[in-house]
């Protein structure tokens, strides 16, 4: 059975896993979190790490390459770097990454790095002090700007920052983003604004990528395409000729990446989510806690990645992206 690889019925090979450690946050972001009638999960109703560990173990035997752990925010839940460090010790994984919003990052950088991470995605949509307090809730732009230098300093692999870009929020700070990739060796991602959970999601508040970068190289200067790695996410990457750092773009919705998807994503609450804009889902909790041997659970993650939706437009009822969870439930 473990010589059985994650391949889907369109023929993609799955190897990436995008796991939800804990469905809390320290901010509260307006298009994450819903700002009315959102509790928290139990913790048992959050898998505990001895879960996780076995299902990454297993996914690992059948050809999973990479794991990006986010939340929420995970550098909230207690345990969590050894944790990253016992998934870093599993035969197989090549890769452990971290997605935070950065609050707590300046106090983890350098237990996280002693655990082996050595690739961080931050999440920075603006670099004004006050419109950070207010997309997130939270004056603490300063802490996640120390918490980015600190990583610098550490040395870390790969520091991305992840900006999500919606119009009259954050689109006139573009060019100012970007230019983080001449001064720093960063690679900056923007990302369209996509419609997740409860948020104030709009077809008029979502600006396409290709005014991104035209608005990027009119400040900055033609951007030059650089090959992505193999593990690599979906960002379509760039750089400035003399740069320190890179500049992608993530188009989920003008140029959707689907084709290409190697990922499935694990829920705070034990669920297996094939596609983000899919809300099929298979109880993975449900099946673990049942009693399943290694066997009956590989069969599971088998079968359940058979209906990975060829297409997100082919995979909903509506025929367009339908993601009813709040994004922080699902990982981010």
């Amino acid at each position: 059975m473990s010589s059985v690889k994650l391949l889907d019925q369109h023929g993609r090979t799955l190897t990436y896993l995008r796991i939800s450690l804990t469905d809390r946050c320290n901010l509260r972001c307006t298009y994450c979190t819903p700002q009315q009638n959102f509790t928290y999960l139990h913790p048992r109703e959050i898998l505990t790490y001895e879960e996780l560990l076995r299902i990454c173990q297993l996914l690992a035997e059948m050809g999973l390459k990479k794991i990006r752990c986010t939340g929420g925010e995970p550098l909230v839940r207690q345990g969590i770097v050894p944790f990253l460090e016992q998934l870093g010790a599993i035969h197989g994984i090549e890769e452990v990454c971290l997605t935070t919003n950065g609050v707590l990052l300046e106090e983890y950088a350098k237990r996280l790095k002693d655990a082996g991470v050595r690739h961080i995605n931050v999440s920075l949509d603006t670099l004004r002090p006050e419109r950070f307090k207010s997309i997130t809730g939270r004056d603490c732009f300063y802490r996640v700007w120390a918490g980015i230098m600190a990583l610098l300093d550490l040395g870390f692999d790969k520091v991305k920052i992840n900006s999500v870009v919606a119009r009259g929020m954050n689109d006139d700070e573009i060019s100012d983003i970007a230019s983080l990739a001449l001064q720093y060796p960063i690679e900056v991602r923007f990302i369209e604004f996509m419609p997740v959970g409860r948020n104030r999601w709009g077809q008029q508040l979502v600006m396409e990528v290709a005014d991104m970068r035209s608005i990027v190289e009119s400040a900055l200067g033609q951007l030059k395409p650089v090959p992505s790695d193999k593990n690599a996410g979906p960002a379509k990457l760039f750089e400035f000729e003399g740069a320190k750092g890179k500049v992608g773009f993530i188009s989920p919705l003008s140029q959707h990446f689907c084709s290409s998807c190697n990922r499935i994503r694990l829920t705070s609450d034990g669920r297996l989510r094939l596609c983000l804009f899919s809300d099929l889902e298979y109880d993975l909790k449900g099946v673990m806690r049942s009693g399943a041997t290694d066997q009956a659970l590989m069969r599971f993650f088998i079968q359940a990645i058979q209906r990975k939706p060829e297409d997100y437009n082919k995979g909903t009822e509506t025929g367009s992206p339908s993601c009813t969870r709040a994004m922080g439930t699902i990982g981010g």
